[in-house]
């Protein structure tokens, strides 16, 4: 028997928070480390220098992501439990108000005044508070921010995409690393585009094609910056 509840759970909008954080920490591990080895590598006629650096970018990288998604998902967190608090006052203090904001929002959708009233005396009736936490703010399960889900799955992707630009650094010829780096990276990319945009019901081609073009013009930039200064270390 197909339920709401089983019915909902098929839309691939219930994944946009963690995909979300997932993606834009692989991503980032990926083109960050590929992008600083491939700087280094330009400099460095030896294989260490690349190694420690990209292992001090794994390190540094996938903490800082973790603390990043953590601090400004917990911003965001804030703001809406701010927001929650200030409509259960106004619901306590001028709850005729707040019902005909509730109407003028439903009328806003298309519904007639009268039936736009009658949605809302039903649904202040049943959760007055949900029904303005999800109509007037605009907040709901799926929108709702986890700090500590976003911090472990970007800091956990950041780890996994940057692995692969780490391994070519330990086994990759020094002479070649940056090409070794590039192809290894963009094919990584590819791969992280076609899985995010298949999980996530997007264009699949459209999902490479931009992970390859950012891609390719940070590595770019990169190995540009490395040989303009030129030291071989």
């Amino acid at each position: 028997m197909i339920t709401i509840d089983n019915y909902l759970d098929t839309h691939y909008i219930h994944r946009s928070n963690w995909l979300r954080a997932a993606v834009l920490g692989a991503n980032d591990g990926i083109i960050s480390i590929s992008s600083l080895a491939i700087g280094v590598a330009a400099a460095s006629s030896t294989r260490e220098p690349i190694v420690l650096a990209a292992v001090a970018g794994l390190v540094a990288g996938a903490l800082s992501m973790a603390a990043g998604e953590y601090v400004s998902v917990s911003s965001q967190t804030d703001t809406e439990k701010a927001d929650i608090a200030r409509e259960k006052q106004e619901l306590i203090e001028n709850p005729e108000g707040e019902l005909q904001i509730l109407a003028q929002i439903y009328e806003r959708r298309g519904l007639k005044k009268e039936t736009a009233l009658q949605v809302a005396q039903e649904l202040t009736a049943h959760d007055a508070l949900g029904a303005h936490i999800r109509d007037e703010l605009g907040l709901n399960e799926i929108s709702q921010a986890n700090p500590i889900q976003a911090a472990l799955a970007s800091g956990a992707a950041f780890t996994v995409g940057g692995l692969l630009p780490m391994l070519v650094t330990l086994f990759a010829p020094v002479k070649q690393m940056e090409y070794f780096l590039y192809g290894f990276t963009i094919l990584s990319l590819i791969v992280l585009g076609g899985v995010s945009a298949k999980t996530g019901g997007a264009s699949i081609s459209k999902a490479i094609l931009r992970v390859t073009i950012w891609g390719t013009l940070a590595m770019g930039l990169s190995a540009f910056v490395g040989y303009l200064f030129g030291v071989k270390v």
